[in-house]
């Protein structure tokens, strides 16, 4: 229960999630106090200090619980996750369940199991609080101070500094520029949070040529053509602990950093008359690459391109995966749904060439389907939820019958948009946002959500940072933040920055002005039918890629862009994002288009491939071979378990109670994108959606383990179909062969029907029949899209 409270953002667990720091030193004390004893005390009478070490370990124990229960809603609430966090969470556990073995042994006077068990704790402890510590300060928190740190020391300089190092005396306006560039990233990276707009330690800004030469307090930072007379440089290699020595936080810069700030200040400090941003910005304008050439194999402009992309990246073509795993695959990507096992045999019998293209369209046609399944999708991006914060108040309403309407008729991409920025009455819960009840800071003002929103979903771009103060991480200013926010505002917004009022007013402005110009005489409603005009225009290119970059993630689990949200990253394939963008909008912005070339592409069928860590998604190093192999969505797992064993939201009420009839018509079961988010989805990844959700995680967790095992609803409806199935089945064989065709679309095999007959008996009764179905359920086949 404590678990599924931390999801819900209540502040009274927000705020006992945030005394996990505190609380978790006051176990670490008392066990460490209790060693000290017994050390002292090694040779000693052990009883003389028995009963103070009784009651140290004692409320140490209990301490260590509550701060496991804090530890577990402050990362609920904040999202952390990985694979520090998960080690840092299980060596937090097994110190309280050593700790509890350790007070027990010392109640049962068993000192040699207590002492060991003591130590052991303290180990724990120790673990746990380091692994801690790499959380809130980062993996290298430790390493960074030593001196043999692999990002300290250098064997060789990097190709960087050699390129530069290599400079004539006299400088071409390019290799000022690329100089420029590579200095302004170092000094962006490791001195703007302490020496930007927002904060000017000393009296020194950074962040600009002429803050960057006036210096601070202390005078000149820097003497162009003499780095060694030059304090910047003076600071940066002074020793590790010096008063004086910078950044005073996180790394130290390395050799090579220092080494190409002390040759740009050698070589006089050279500064471009235009400067380049230090930040990749990606085109706005759409372009359309070339094809390349067509072979036998290859003719489809995805698999040409990818093609392309595979001689580049010297990849082999696999061959592409079976029927039996290609229907699944379109099923659940298209509609949700498991495919029945009378459409596997058939589609399995089809001699047909294009059967696979005839079972896509097939699928794009099915409407309802299609909507509840990609429902899910769009309730993540747009918020748009059937509770939770601002709905029973009235500060939120949602867009779920205009959302459905949309998806059911295939409404284009460029309308959809516009009917969500510049809204009718159904279609406004998205640019409403939530108001929130009470005092908020500035950044979450409702018109400031709205801009976060539209600039998020829309243009794969993060106002996040710069709607509190210049983004750390992007070109992006507050004014920008503050200007866009203003489209959507019904009275003049004062620009704050860290929440404090500058007295400025801010002025309605698009973010890319190429794309035109707000109207600031305009009313509220017109300037957003502007916004939504200029959006939608065909130049915009970045909203069309932002759009099939997302689709292509959901399909292929993996953007060509990663994250989605992060647009101005390098595609790993731009030809490939430009193309399926431009095709996106000459073909009329048809969605079900877009889907319909993506899985029918020889691309799309190549085998799945897994990763090992989440952040493996996003390494630079990454090279597309295939689909991301990933589990089913919490709604794709619940209609899985519907499909093949019992409805498990049977006892619901549909979330669409506004629809018109002829929808709740033809749903045969409440599908889990209809209803009210719980434990069970919660548990299996269903955001809140009180924040944009463009992703969800892929991997088991603990609390979906949990979940499974001993959650009230997953339970109860296995209960309840093993109930029917027994009394449809009466033999052990009979009730085998249906389950394993309901759940894998396959008949059991040898090895399969001995472990499963051990388990169900000749004469299978209900809890046997549900321990078996619990297993079907929870096996990689089942769970996974392969």
């Amino acid at each position: 229960m404590l678990l599924q409270i931390s999801q819900d953002s209540f502040w009274l667990w927000q705020l006992l999630g945030r005394l996990h720091p505190l609380i978790v030193h006051f176990p670490i004390g008392l066990l460490c106090v209790t060693l000290f004893l017994e050390l002292i005390n090694w040779k000693q009478n052990p009883k003389t200090y028995q009963q103070a070490a009784r009651l140290l370990v004692g409320i140490g124990t209990v301490s260590a619980f509550f701060a496991i229960i804090f530890g577990l809603l402050l990362a609920g609430n904040e999202g952390t996750e990985g694979r520090t966090f998960e080690i840092h969470r299980l060596t937090g556990i097994a110190t309280f369940l050593l700790a509890a073995l350790t007070w027990f042994f010392l109640r049962k006077e068993k000192q040699t199991h207590y002492r060991i068990l003591l130590f052991l704790t303290v180990g724990g402890v120790t673990v746990a609080g380091h692994y801690g510590a790499l959380l809130t300060h980062g993996d290298t928190y430790l390493s960074e101070v030593l001196p043999f740190d692999d990002d300290r020391q250098i064997d060789a300089p990097s190709a960087a500094l050699v390129q530069f190092a290599n400079l004539g005396e006299t400088l071409t306006d390019q290799q000022v520029q690329d100089l420029n560039l590579e200095v302004r990233t170092i000094l962006a990276h490791n001195c703007y949070n302490c020496h930007g707009e927002a904060k000017k330690k000393g009296g020194l800004r950074m962040d600009s040529r002429e803050a960057l030469f006036a210096g601070g307090e202390g005078g000149p930072v820097l003497i162009p053509g003499n780095p060694e007379k030059s304090e910047l440089i003076r600071r940066i290699t002074l020793p590790t602990g010096h008063k004086e020595a910078m950044p005073t936080k996180g790394k130290r810069l390395n050799a090579d950093q220092t080494g190409i700030l002390k040759l740009w200040i050698a070589k006089g400090a050279p500064w471009p008359d235009q400067e380049k941003s230090i930040y990749r910005v990606a085109a706005i304008a759409p372009r359309l690459p070339d094809l390349p050439p067509a072979t036998a194999e290859y003719n489809q402009p995805v698999d040409r391109l990818v093609n392309a992309y595979f001689n580049q990246t010297k990849t082999e073509w696999k061959p592409a995966v079976d029927d039996r795993v290609y229907i699944r695959r379109v099923y659940l990507d298209i509609i949700g749904l498991l495919p029945p096992p009378a459409r596997i045999d058939q589609f399995l019998a089809d001699t047909r060439p294009a059967k696979r293209e005839i079972l896509v369209k097939e699928l794009l046609n099915r409407n309802h389907d299609y909507a509840q399944h990609w429902l899910t999708f769009w309730n993540d991006l747009l918020r748009n939820d059937y509770s939770g914060t601002g709905y029973i108040t009235g500060g939120r309403s949602d867009i779920t019958r205009w959302l459905y309407n949309s998806l059911e008729v295939n409404k284009p991409y460029n309308w959809f948009v516009k009917e969500l920025i510049s809204p009718e009455k159904e279609s406004a819960g998205f640019i409403k946002g939530i108001k929130w009840r009470g005092t908020i800071n500035s950044s979450q003002r409702t018109e400031m959500q709205a801009a976060q929103n539209v600039a998020q979903v829309f243009m794969g771009l993060n106002l996040k940072c710069a709607s509190c103060h210049d983004s750390f991480i992007s070109d992006w200013k507050l004014e920008d933040a503050f200007g866009f926010a203003s489209i959507f505002a019904d009275s003049l917004l004062e620009i704050h920055r860290c929440d404090l009022p500058t007295g400025k007013i801010a002025t309605s402005r698009m973010l890319y002005p190429e794309l035109g110009e707000i109207s600031i005489t305009a009313d509220t409603e017109q300037r957003l039918r502007e916004l939504a005009d200029f959006l939608v225009q065909p130049k915009d290119g970045r909203l069309y890629r932002t759009l099939v970059n997302r689709v292509w993630a959901q399909l292929m689990g993996r953007g060509i862009v990663e994250p989605v949200d992060e647009m101005d990253n390098v595609p790993w394939s731009e030809d490939l994002l430009d193309w399926l963008a431009y095709d996106f909008a000459e073909t009329g912005y048809d969605m079900k288009q877009l889907i319909f070339k993506i899985v029918t592409s020889s691309t799309y069928q190549l085998p799945s491939v897994s990763i090992q860590e989440a952040g493996d998604l996003a390494a630079e190093e990454f090279r597309f071979t295939g689909m991301i192999r990933r589990r089913l969505s919490a709604e794709q797992f619940a209609d899985a378990i519907s499909v093949s064993f019992s409805p498990i939201y049977a006892d619901s009420a549909i979330a669409l109670k506004r629809l018109p009839e002829h929808i709740k018509e033809v749903i045969p079961f409440p599908r889990a994108s209809l209803v009210l988010n719980d434990p069970f989805l919660t548990a299996l990844g269903r955001p809140n959606r009180e924040t944009v959700s463009t992703s969800r995680i892929s991997q088991a967790n603990l609390l979906q383990a949990l979940e499974l095992t001993n959650g009230v609803r997953f339970y109860e409806t296995l209960k309840r179909g093993a109930s029917e199935w027994r009394s449809r089945y009466p033999t052990w064989d009979m009730l085998l062969a249906a389950l394993y065709t309901n759940a894998y679309g396959r008949a059991p095999l040898p090895d399969e029907v001995a472990a499963a007959k051990k388990i169900l008996g000749e004469q299978p009764d209900e809890e046997a029949i549900q321990d078996l179905v619990w297993a079907l359920a929870l096996s990689p086949e089942f769970q996974l899209i392969y």
